[in-house]
């Protein structure tokens, strides 16, 4: 069954678009992430232009995320102090973000510019990520699992003025750095389509040191928020949100976001990252290779003078 996507200017099959929504919304459920690292490069694969894969998918995100929260909200693994923090960085960075994008858009740069971003970011997050969940996994087996021990260091985190304390996160650090991670997902999410649950998630666990309970809802509640906000300024200043296909990934993405948070329980804290991580390298090298290789029909306009 073909659908019209009017703002792409494309028919796809909808049955596909659905299929789509439905595993970014399940992996949404499972990791915390808005899911924009993989439904905007699968936007591209199937050919769409990639300024609306990156302007509609965030509509996907949202959906996504609001399913997936709901589940966290009835467990009680939302740490709302954090999420506020973490969401006033993001909406300050996703305006940044729409305008370098409307930029990069009038310089007809935007789409080389998304990918090798694309590139950069998944292989250098997904790669980090794979190696320190492979070592936990490690430690895990040969001295079995052990109890998450509070930081007692004083680094950078620590340093900087106006602490709070994250009584859900069981953290008192300065507000700062959650403005900070915030504020770069922000900008990333207008740029890159993304929710920006493959920056977030690392961020909180390893930079904030926050606990991975508690880390998927919070993240959840930065991502709905700030896709919210840069779907309606990429609506509002470049047009470039397909609302057909909107609807087609948000139906599924719903769905999907419900199964995957109940998978989530099922898996330990690293299995879920090295998970994550394995998802965000393959979706890497597919997007290089694509960058590399030599394309299907190669169009010249070398003998355009003679005419």
């Amino acid at each position: 069954m073909q659908v019209y996507l009017p703002i792409a200017e494309v028919s796809l099959n909808g049955p596909l678009l659905l299929s789509i929504g439905l595993i970014v919304g399940l992996l949404s459920g499972m990791f915390g992430v808005g899911g924009g690292f993989l439904i905007t490069p699968l936007l591209f694969f199937i050919g769409i232009p990639p300024a609306v894969a990156v302007a509609t998918s965030a509509n996907q995100i949202v959906a996504s995320s609001f399913s997936a929260i709901l589940a966290h909200l009835r467990r009680g693994t939302v740490d709302f102090p954090m999420g506020f923090a973490l969401m006033c960085g993001g909406l300050a960075g996703s305006t940044v973000g729409v305008y370098v994008f409307n930029l990069l858009r009038q310089l007809g740069q935007v789409d080389l510019l998304v990918n090798l971003f694309y590139v950069v970011f998944l292989g250098l997050i997904g790669g980090l990520m794979f190696i320190e969940s492979l070592n936990a996994i490690r430690r895990a087996r040969v001295q079995g699992p052990r109890p998450r021990t509070r930081r007692t260091r004083r680094d950078w985190v620590h340093a900087m003025p106006l602490r709070v304390r994250f009584r859900t996160s069981k953290l008192y650090i300065s507000v700062f750095p959650p403005l900070i991670v915030g504020f770069v997902v922000g900008v990333l999410s207008a740029i890159m389509g993304v929710g920006g649950g493959f920056v977030i998630v690392p961020a909180m666990i390893y930079i904030l040191g926050m606990p991975t309970k508690v880390v998927v809802g919070t993240s959840l509640f930065q991502i709905l928020f700030v896709s919210a906000y840069t779907t309606m300024m990429h609506a509002y200043s470049s047009h470039t949100v397909d609302t057909v296909l909107a609807v087609l990934l948000i139906v599924g993405g719903v769905i999907g976001a419900q199964i995957g948070s109940r998978i989530g329980l099922l898996l330990k804290a690293e299995q879920v990252r090295i998970l994550l991580a394995m998802l965000v390298l393959a979706v890497c090298l597919k997007l290089g290779f694509d960058m590399v290789l030599e394309p299907d029909e190669v169009f010249s306009i070398a003998g355009a003078r003679g005419l």
